[in-house]
């Protein structure tokens, strides 16, 4: 006998094992009909609805109104892309088509190449393909047949991936029918072509096969799937939107960051972008002083036996960089926790300097591959606002809170009210006992909990040091992004042997926290802009003031105006060119410039200004005084939105 319980914690009993499609068909038709696949015991994965299951198996079924639903769309999609190419063009071959965020890609080995005018004869090809409802069916293979059935296709890639999975000791593969049409896959799929009802092809690009520039180059076809009509609109509108909003195009209009083939991953901030960079540190820096935080420098080098003790070398050493110094090998630290250990043992510490806050805004570099390279957002080298504190276990749930306070003022500075926190579990390649984890990943949570925190299980997420929660950052237009997290963490200190004298004057061990809010700074610029819209707050704007003149006659009246304001330290510019001033306003409002003071022979007379914002509004008849004043209060105070312009938003 099978027992399967269901989310309610009710049960279904079989005299077999079931598919989770089974157990779906037996609590009633409308359920199976609209049942897409299953996640097992709590697993962030979503399971093929034709796999037996297990005796005590806890099951969540996904059908079509499931919020993951359209994961497992897009995965039939792909398959439905790569058969109707391979109707229109059989000379082409396939390789891999997964599942990304917010929809699929599949790379083809093609003699010709894809262009855009292409998509529409392969929607309508998949469009006919979805309409005769294929049932899609699975098939467990012997190695040996996969191999020689892929290879008599001349489908060389598929071979490659299969001789792969035989090498890891593999025996058989899945590989999945739609009519005449088949490929291998683990899953998992729809029931049949008929569920997938809604996509769109999206563009075209080069891939090498696995990443790597030594590879063959591959066409990549990048493309979404919706359950419905409505959504897939809406996301399409959204691209619009996230094209005008995308930081690279910001960053190159606004002046900020260039890239060089000299440097690949590595940003150049021109002075503009330097301003942005340098304004936000500082920031955190005033936060650091305030709240108790102290500031270090650490080196940028190491020798790896230091990586060693802290398991960067045996879990991370892939995206490490490394080279040999008298005959020492070495690596550029990719993150700043060892060094911080090695600074806290340099000296003895008293249970009563506890908790010690070491902030540190060292660079650090990953190695990260030329596929995945991403403007600002995945760089090779960047900054955190990063720190760790080094606690007693009593004080542990202070600091998360401390921790989360401190991450809610620093986002409702900025502008951005939505987040959704996940706690990260136990990875499957980590250090330390499941003791130690279940310790770490407990006290997480029991903050969570403290604090009234909605939070969501990420399961095998965490840091191979220990448990996380990561704060997903929701921008203007929806979508998530990977910024904050505070890492509880008791292997490093154990590690590195770290200890303070207790009340009782016996060592105990510190816990660490890592913790950072921003996140990489290189990375927080590049979402900010796009949740902006490159409008910055006046307080982070390269340029606050432009002062743009209507006639020569009142340059002498500008020129003071700018000495003035230079003087008290805004960032103001007088536009001198010899140009009309409808010119000059657009290119003012291109560089997204909050102020915009215009003067004219009457206000130069009445010593006064005209103001125009960036949002288009006009004020007349502005005291000096009273604009210098207004202005710099809203500078102190960091604030969001102008005071001449309470409805102005991002």
């Amino acid at each position: 006998m099978t027992t399967i319980i269901l989310p309610d914690q009710s049960t279904k009993v079989f005299d077999h094992e079931p598919t989770a499609l089974e157990v779906a068909q037996s609590i009633g038709s409308r359920l199976a009909k609209d049942t897409l696949g299953v996640k097992i015991n709590n697993s962030k994965e979503i399971s093929d609805l034709r796999l037996p299951l297990k005796d005590g198996s806890r099951i969540e079924l996904i059908t079509t109104k499931h919020p993951e639903a359209n994961n497992v769309i897009r995965h039939s999609c792909a398959h439905l892309m790569a058969q109707a190419v391979q109707e229109l063009w059989p000379e082409v071959k396939v390789t891999i088509g997964p599942v990304i965020e917010s929809g699929f890609y599949y790379d083809f080995d093609s003699p010709r190449a894809f262009k855009e005018e292409d998509f529409a004869a392969i929607e309508a090809k998949m469009a006919a393909l979805a309409q005769k409802d294929y049932p899609l069916l699975r098939e467990e293979w012997p190695i040996d047949k996969a191999i020689h059935t892929f290879t008599q296709m001349g489908e060389r890639f598929k071979v490659e991936i299969i001789q792969d999975l035989a090498a890891k000791g593999e025996k058989t593969v899945s590989v999945y029918y739609q009519g005449p049409w088949f490929d291998l896959c683990r899953g998992p799929h729809v029931q049949s072509t008929g569920q997938i009802k809604t996509f769109k092809l999206l563009s075209v690009a080069g891939a090498y096969w696995r990443g790597n520039e030594k590879n063959p180059m591959l066409q990549r076809v990048y493309a979404t799937a919706f359950r419905d009509k409505k959504e897939l609109e809406e996301y399409l509108v959204q691209i619009e939107e996230a094209k005008k909003r995308d930081h690279r195009k910001l960053g190159k209009e606004l002046g900020l960051f260039y890239f060089s083939p000299y440097s690949p991953g590595a940003p150049f901030f021109s002075h503009k972008g330097a301003l942005v960079y340098n304004q936000l540190v500082n920031y955190i820096r005033e936060l650091y002083h305030e709240v108790g935080y102290q500031e270090v420098i650490t080196p940028q080098i190491f020798d790896v036996e230091m990586f060693h003790t802290s398991g960067h070398y045996q879990n991370y050493k892939d995206n490490m960089y490394f080279t040999e110094i008298d005959e020492r090998e070495f690596s550029v630290k990719p993150m700043n926790c060892p060094g911080h250990c090695v600074l806290y043992a340099m000296e003895r510490h008293s249970y009563r300097e506890l908790p010690l806050r070491m902030a540190d805004f060292g660079r650090l570099h990953r190695f990260e591959r030329a596929g995945a390279m991403h403007g600002l957002t995945r760089v090779r080298t960047f900054c955190q606002d990063d720190a760790h504190i080094f606690c007693t276990l009593e004080q542990l749930q202070s600091e998360i809170h401390g921790f989360v306070k401190l991450l809610n003022r620093i986002y409702q500075q900025l502008g951005m009210t939505e987040y959704h926190i996940y706690l990260s579990t136990r990875p499957e390649q980590r250090m330390g006992s499941d003791d130690i984890w279940d310790r770490a990943e407990g006290a997480l949570q029991a903050a969570l909990e403290s604090l009234n925190l909605p939070y969501t299980i990420n399961p095998g997420d965490g840091a191979f040091y220990g448990p996380k929660l990561d704060i997903m950052f929701v921008d203007a237009i929806k979508r998530p992004w990977q910024l904050g997290t505070v890492q509880c963490d008791f292997n490093l200190p154990k590690n590195f042997n770290l200890t303070y004298v207790g009340e009782d004057n016996q060592d105990h061990q510190p816990v660490i926290l890592h913790r950072a809010i921003l996140g990489s700074l290189e990375r927080f610029i590049g979402v900010y802009l796009e949740h902006t819209a490159g409008h910055l707050p006046t307080w982070l704007s390269p340029q606050q003031v432009a002062i743009l003149n209507v006639t020569d006659r009142v340059n002498d009246f500008c020129e003071k105006l700018e000495k003035q304001w230079h003087a008290l330290g805004l960032r103001v510019e007088f536009d001198r060119r010899n140009e009309k001033l409808n010119f000059k306003i657009r290119e003012t409002q291109l560089r997204k410039t909050p102020y915009m003071v215009i003067v004219g022979d009457r206000e130069a007379e009445k010593g006064e200004i005209s103001l125009r914002l960036r949002s288009g509004k006009t004020l007349s008849n502005i005291k000096i005084e009273d604009f210098t004043n207004t202005v710099l209060k809203e500078i102190n105070n960091r604030d969001l939105v102008s005071p001449y312009n309470q409805e102005e938003t991002h």
